[in-house]
Order: structure tokens, then sequence, then C-alpha cells
């Protein structure tokens, strides 16, 4: 899509946004360069919500000011690599992204930026870097221990290492089916695992297996005496077991 037809676009959805929305957004603006990821060379920034606070003992329209802007040189990136680019669906979906952020700056919420940032971070795992591996628990909590980032889920399991010498298999649930799956060789701190098999190959879900901490673990990690995690990764096949 070209440069004019871009913004054309841009700004005729921008408007579409009931204005109630748009309370405190001074503007929108479209940048003909590629905003890159500093470190992850195929990762672009389509957009950003740039925001100003003044000072005030409360947050408002008046006192927490936006501008949209939306980067046509990543789209342009990302449209090249991609052949059935959804160039008005993309569009569309950074600006109410950048539009929530600035609706969550009004409320004194940093959730989005928490989502942001376990981006960020899964981003970092996939391009074979270092990368926090709590990152999953930064994005959607949706509730029993099951988290989404990207369209990914992450199902989190606690396990005893002192039991686990004694597991053969591990049962998980996931949505109202049960399924088991082979000991992984190793627990390590955190353990993320692929999990494929019926109903499943379309899920993107991975099991976290996340190692029990002792009390003396807990208090070394509270006065900053904390090693680096052990993580590690692996692919495995799940037999469903019951409904």
């Amino acid at each position: 899509m070209r440069f004019q037809d871009f913004e054309r676009s841009a700004r005729e959805a921008f408007e579409e946004i009931p204005e109630e929305y748009r309370r405190g957004v001074d503007g929108l603006t479209v940048l003909r360069e590629a905003a890159a990821h500093p470190t992850l060379p195929d990762v672009f920034t389509l957009g950003h919500c740039l925001t100003e606070e003044h000072p005030s003992d409360y947050a408002s329209p008046d006192t927490t000011r936006s501008v949209i802007a939306l980067y046509w040189g990543s789209f342009e990136e990302l449209a090249r690599k991609d052949p059935e680019f959804d160039w008005e669906g993309e569009l569309w979906e950074t600006l109410t992204h950048e539009l929530r952020h600035h609706i969550e700056s009004l409320a004194g919420d940093d959730a989005l930026e928490d989502v942001d940032y376990a981006a960020d971070e899964l981003f970092k795992r996939q391009d074979g870097g270092d990368f926090d591996p709590w990152y999953y628990q930064y994005g959607e909590d949706l509730g029993g221990g099951v988290y989404l980032v990207e369209g990914g889920y992450y199902l989190e399991l606690a396990l005893d290492s002192r039991a686990w010498e004694r597991l053969a298999t591990i049962d998980f649930d996931w949505r109202a089916e049960r399924y088991r799956i082979p000991r992984p060789t190793a627990l390590g701190d955190v353990h993320f695992v692929w999990v494929r098999g019926p109903d499943l190959e379309d899920e993107g879900l991975e099991l976290v297996l996340v190692r029990k901490r002792g009390w003396w673990e807990g208090l070394r990690a509270l006065i900053g005496a904390r090693r680096a995690a052990v993580v590690l990764e692996s692919e495995v096949e799940a037999e469903r077991r019951s409904a």
C-alpha cells in the first residue's frame, strides 16, 4: 500500500472511533520510516502512543495528553515478508492497541505495558537470545494458571522436585478434556513443553513446568541472592484421557 493511501486509511479509521474514546488524544501522525527493534532484526514497531502527563492530583484527559504515531515503513517491511499481509486489519489493530495505551494511562493502569513486555520477551526467546523465563506471566491472565501471549497459551504447573523422579507421567486439563504426557527427562526451574496431540495442533499450547521453591530459596530471593534460573524447552505428544 502506498504511503498516501495508508495515511488516508489511517485517518479515516481514526475518525471512525467514537469521540469519547479519543478524549485526550491530540491527534494521529503517520510517519514514513520503519521502527526496527534495537536487537531483533525481524521485529518492527507498527505504532506508538506518545503520552505526556501534566502534574495533577488526578488523571484526566486534561492532564494526560497523547499523540498516536503509526510507522508506514514498518507495515511495508512486514508486507514484504508476508504476501498475505492484511494492511487494513493490521492498521486497525495497531490503532486500537495504541489507543488502549492512552485509555489505560488515564486510568493509571499499565496492563497493556505488561502485555507488550511479554511480547518483547517472546520475540527474544524465538530469536534465540536471553529472555525473562517468567515473561508469560505478564501476558493476559485467563485464570487457572493459564496465560495468553501473542495468540499462544501457557498453562503453568508447579511441581515438587522431590517427587519429580517418582513421576512417570503428568496429567493436565485443557478445554474440559484431560490429557497425559510422559514426564520430561529433567524439570529445571522453568521448563517450557510444547504440547502436540489430539485437538491440540492449532492451540499453540505450552505447559510451563515450574519447580516449587523451598522456604530457603524464597528467603534468598527476597534478599537478592537469586541464582540464574535453569530454563529448559522440549516438545511432547499428549494422550487424551477423558472428557
